[in-house]
This record gives structure tokens, sequence and C-alpha cells, in this order.
């Protein structure tokens, strides 16, 4: 089978791979195909969640239970096997000892601990290895996971919604519903993919939100992280009515404290990271998010919290809705970080797409340069 022929096959392990969008967090969204030379497929899968099998495990059980023999077979899948002993053991051993003959892999993985090694032991056991089908495709999937691994930091996507004139909120702090029950949905399920949510006190005091993942299929709640300077979250607050979700408090102030005691018992991790002016360091807040696995950050916060994150070149992208109506003054902006003295001081965005959702416009865009890594 040439490289040309794989093509179909490669796209079908990234369809699957897709399948863990909402999964496999902190791992890798992966899958994998293992099929005969004449590309009959034999077993597939994707990876399962943390501390189950990878996608090349759940294929070979595939085949397994199908009564296929993978003995000369191809695995096709979008991500380097990994190399090293983590929940689960090495994905290249099980390949080689299942007979497989050949890898058509789309992208080497960035973790340091395969880095190439899961490459090198296929090669070294006489595993023929082709790399590179679907390899753009793959990292967006895991734009996250290579972010964490490469730069030590998640991937800081930030979701506001507004009407065409910019509006966020009402004079009187009205702001909900500015966007569609479709629009909310689709912003539910970006929550999803996410490791963390992350929004901040003024949000919390505002609104009492739960920013919990409702009306979309998903086996987890991402974490929620909230940005308190001094401590004001209360336990009585909405955000600890979802079960089995962590929920981590950041804050300047001690976390020895009677308050940070209260939010503890209601199941809260009070992490202290003072910065400048007594707000949160927030720089050190997503290492240390990325150090607790955090591979996607979703930002839902106010104007003066994301611009901080903003001013101090934290975001990655913006997932923007923008519903069809005009709401004259009002809390104007998705961000507070100006003023600005000329326009080229502003933040530069390369857009991914637009898209209509319900009756609303959702628009991606990357902050120019900042996937070069």
């Amino acid at each position: 089978m040439t490289a040309q022929d794989s093509s179909p096959l490669s796209t079908q392990a990234l369809e699957l791979a897709a399948q863990a969008l909402f999964l496999s967090s902190p791992n890798p969204r992966v899958g994998c195909v293992i099929a005969t030379p004449g590309g009959q497929v034999l077993g597939q899968g994707f990876t399962q969640q943390a501390g189950g099998p990878h996608a090349e495990v759940v294929a070979l059980r595939d085949a397994a239970a199908r009564g296929c023999d993978v003995r000369g077979a191809t695995a096709f899948v979008t991500l380097e096997p990994c190399s090293h002993h983590g929940r689960t053991g090495p994905c290249c051993d099980a390949l080689v000892q299942a007979g497989i003959a050949r890898v058509v892999a789309s992208i080497t993985d960035p973790n340091p601990l395969v880095a190439g090694q899961g490459f090198a032991r296929l090669r070294a056991a006489g595993v023929e290895v082709e790399v590179g089908p679907g390899a753009q495709q793959s990292r967006e999937l895991n734009i996250g996971f290579f972010s964490r691994m490469v730069r030590g930091l998640p991937w800081v996507r930030l979701k506001a919604a507004a009407s065409l004139d910019g509006v966020t909120a009402l004079a009187n702090g009205a702001s909900q519903w500015i966007t569609s029950p479709q629009a909310r949905a689709d912003g539910r399920a970006w929550r999803a993919r996410a490791c963390a949510v992350l929004t901040g006190i003024g949000t919390v005091l505002q609104d009492d939100p739960r920013l919990d993942v409702r009306e979309v299929a998903t086996p987890r709640q991402p974490r929620l992280v909230v940005v308190d300077s001094r401590l004001q979250t209360t336990p009585q607050a909405r955000l600890f009515d979802v079960p089995q979700r962590e929920v981590l408090i950041y804050t300047a102030a001690p976390a020895d404290t009677p308050a940070a005691a209260a939010l503890q018992a209601c199941g809260a991790a009070v992490v202290s990271l003072p910065g400048a002016q007594g707000k949160v360091d927030l720089p050190s807040l997503l290492r240390d998010l990325a150090a607790r696995g955090v591979n996607e950050l979703h930002l839902e916060a106010g104007q003066r919290l994301n611009g901080s994150f903003i001013r101090e070149g934290l975001v990655d992208e913006v997932l923007l809705y923008l519903a069809p109506m005009l709401l004259g003054s009002g809390a104007q902006g998705i961000a507070h970080w100006g003023p600005l003295t000329a326009l080229t001081q502003g933040l530069s965005l390369r857009l991914l797409g637009v898209e209509q959702v319900g009756p609303d416009l959702r628009l991606l865009a990357r902050v120019a340069g900042r996937d070069d890594f």
C-alpha cells in the first residue's frame, strides 16, 4: 500500500481521534485504525479516559474481538505511539508484540518522555514507520496538549458574547441572554472539550453561575478555576453545586485563613499565588495549571479579568459569539485593557473560521504567531 493509498485510513483515524474530544484529557486525543495491506479494517479505536487504554490498545482489542489476526498489518495512528510507562504500558511495545508490520503516524509526540523514542523502538523491532499524513489536523485537535508539552502552559481560549455593536451588557448590568439558546449550547460544547473553565470573582459575585457543562453529552465535568484575589467566594456559591467536579481557587491572600478553610471544607483547593498590587500572579497560575495536567483552558470572565489576560499576553485564541442586534451604550467591549494610543498596539488576530449558530455568528480567531511552537 502506498502513502497515497493510506490517506483514507489516516482520515478515518483522525475521525476516531475526534471522538475522544471530551474524554481523554489530560492525555491527547488519538485515533487508530489497523488494516491489512489491502485496506481491510481489522480493528479501530480511540483513547479512553485517563488511566484507560490508549487508541492503539483499543484497536488491538477490537481486532481480537472480531477474531482478526493483525500480524503483518498496518496501524494508522494520529500520534506517535508512546514509549513510556505511565498509567498504561508503552503502546509501541503492544504493537510490536501483536506483530504489526507497519505504522503510519500523523505526527511526533511532543511529550519529552516520548519525542521520537516510540518511532525508534518500532524501527528497532523491524517495524516500518511513516510519519506525516494528517499532521496538521492531529496537532490542531491536540493544540492544548502540544502547548503544555512544548511551552509548559495550557492553551488559553477566551470566550465571549456580544451584540454586533460590541455590547456585552446593558448599562444596568443585564446580560442574560444576548445570544440564542443554540449559541449557548455551542459554547457549552467548547467548555466540555476544555480541561478547565476559568472565571473571576466578579462573575461569581454578580451572576452566581455554575459554569458547568449541560445539554451536552460528556463523561466528565472540566475543572472550575476561580481567580479570587481576596477570597470573597462564599461556601454558598452555586459553583459548588456541581458534583464530582474539582474546584481550584487562586488567591493573593494566605491559604491558611478561616475563609480558605471554609472553601476547602466545600472541596475546593485554595492556592495562594500573590502578584503585584494584591492580585493573583496570572502567569504563575497558568504554569500551575499546566503542572496539574490542564491542556486547554476555557476563559469565561468579565471585562477586567479578560483584559488582564490580554494585557499580560496570556490569551492564545478568542471564541466570540455575535448576536444580530444593536444595544447602544453599555458595557462595551469584551475586555478592559486600554487605553491604547496607536492602532499598532492592538492585539492582532488571525481569523480561523466564521459559522452561523442559530441566529448568531461564531468567530474563532487566533493570536498572530501564537501557535509557532
